[in-house]
């Protein structure tokens, strides 16, 4: 198990929180996680009060950390953006049954 992973692919995971929320195949749990995770960033409340400047955020770096690891394997699926449409199933029979025939064009001699 990998805890410690490189700074570009938390950023990586980040950005592709935008693409997997607009993908109608991820569960309301994973996208209720992202919308909690955001609340609780933005809510006054805190576990570790904002007197305590630099610690106070310690509690809310904890949270993403643990919703980006958690939620790891479907991220890493909309790192490029878009999801990818595997086109394969939906047009395998698009070209069968076609009958085609390959001429040869006859060249003409230009020196004429």
């Amino acid at each position: 198990m990998q805890f410690f992973i490189g700074f570009r692919v938390i950023i990586k995971r980040i950005k592709a929180i935008r693409f997997m929320m607009k993908d109608p195949a991820v569960g309301k749990g994973k996208k209720a996680l992202i919308i909690a995770g955001l609340v609780y960033l933005f809510l006054p409340l805190d576990i570790i009060p904002p007197v305590l400047f630099p610690i106070a955020w310690v509690d809310d770096l904890i949270l993403w950390i643990w919703i980006l690891f958690y939620l790891r394997e479907t991220l890493d699926r909309y790192w490029m953006g878009e999801k990818e449409q595997d086109f394969k199933e939906k047009y395998k029979d698009a070209i069968e049954d076609v009958e085609f025939e390959v001429e040869e064009e006859e060249e003409e001699d230009e020196s004429k």
